[in-house]
């Protein structure tokens, strides 16, 4: 019966009829065509907009939070960029609590929980936060939510021991970072940078190395495809990293040191401060266990005075792999703006 109602002259052209029969199959049209889109071209309209987080200071490098859009000019390779966008600094981050729960931090874990509550604690009340721990497996302990006792709860439970796999549980932060949209974010994550897989490259690396020298020129740490896979997903979000160092994995601090092993701690120290450096982020070292909370409150501050600007770069930008360098500058020519100093085209 329905094949010959809509076969049915006198019916079908009618005015009325005519008109919702016509939207309904528009709308079904547009739908398919909706499905029909290439993943991929999505993909590549989000990457061509690149977004920076900012942090002024005054020459006693003083935070300077008091700033408007038309004091920031951003150019890149040297040609000014219009900024789309801009947020100030009381603008809401995404934020995601990365914490190392391998072998190496098993007998600090009071302190290590204790400094990440007192992090929480100096957090804005809009930022959601989300807790992920790892070892030698990834797991997200909360999602992002500004409720604080969940997020403490995440901290309290979190456990484990075994391997480290850094850079895993970095690419996994990013993934959950992008399902939060066009938010400011950022990763604290606490470890010792020694990430299992790396490591065990490097030490083949660096086996036939005789001297401390021979052994740290041995590894190109920046080559790392793990390390590069992660900055270049954080170029596309614009997130911003903040490793905090634990003392277990610093260069300087070998009790029984050779040549690998000194090539082993030097190339995961290097590759912190890579991952600070590339996403406008800052590298803190830990010297001793009780300088956590400190320096965990000094993240919380910093975020709390960076400004977010976003540009698309004019012309063509094709995935050459070329680096484009990133300037910030702001109208009072007595302060210093810090970013980012710019991005691979992948």
């Amino acid at each position: 019966m329905t094949k010959s109602y809509f076969l049915n002259p006198s019916r079908s052209c009618r005015p009325g009829f005519r008109g919702v029969f016509l939207s309904l199959l528009l709308i079904f049209c547009l739908e398919i065509n909706i499905r029909a889109q290439d993943p991929d071209d999505v993909v590549r309209t989000d990457v061509s907009l690149v977004q920076l987080n900012v942090g002024v200071v005054d020459s006693q490098g003083r935070a300077i939070t008091s700033l408007a859009r038309n004091d920031f000019s951003v150019f890149e390779d040297g040609v000014r960029q219009p900024i789309l966008s801009f947020e100030p600094t009381s603008a809401p981050f995404s934020l995601v609590m990365l914490m190392d729960m391998s072998g190496s931090t098993v007998n600090f874990r009071p302190q290590l929980k204790q400094a990440a509550w007192r992090f929480l604690d100096a957090l804005a009340p809009e930022d959601r936060v989300a807790v992920i721990q790892f070892n030698a497996k990834v797991k997200s302990l909360a999602g992002f939510s500004t409720d604080r006792k969940k997020s403490s709860y995440a901290i309290d439970i979190a456990e484990g021991a075994g391997n480290t796999n850094l850079y895993e549980a970095l690419s996994y932060a990013l993934k959950e970072l992008d399902k939060e949209g066009k938010r400011r974010k950022a990763i604290v994550v606490l470890t010792d940078g020694l990430d299992t897989g790396l490591r065990n490259l490097d030490r083949a690396t660096a086996s036939r190395a005789r001297t401390d020298e021979e052994a740290i020129n041995s590894i190109d740490a920046k080559a790392s495809s793990a390390l590069n896979a992660v900055l270049t997903a954080a170029d596309r979000q614009g997130v911003t990293i903040y490793p905090l160092a634990l003392p277990s994995g610093d260069p300087k601090r070998l009790p029984l040191p050779d040549p690998t092993i000194t090539g082993i701690y030097s190339a995961a120290r290097t590759r912190l401060q890579n991952l600070a450096d590339r996403t406008g982020g800052r590298l803190n070292e830990i010297v001793r266990l009780d300088q956590m909370a400190r320096l965990y409150a000094e993240v919380a501050a910093d975020l709390r005075s960076l400004y977010t600007v976003s540009y698309q770069p004019a012309g063509e930008r094709s995935r050459d792999g070329k680096w484009h360098e990133i300037r910030v500058e702001v109208t009072q020519p007595a302060l210093i703006a810090r970013t980012r100093p710019g991005y691979f085209a992948r």
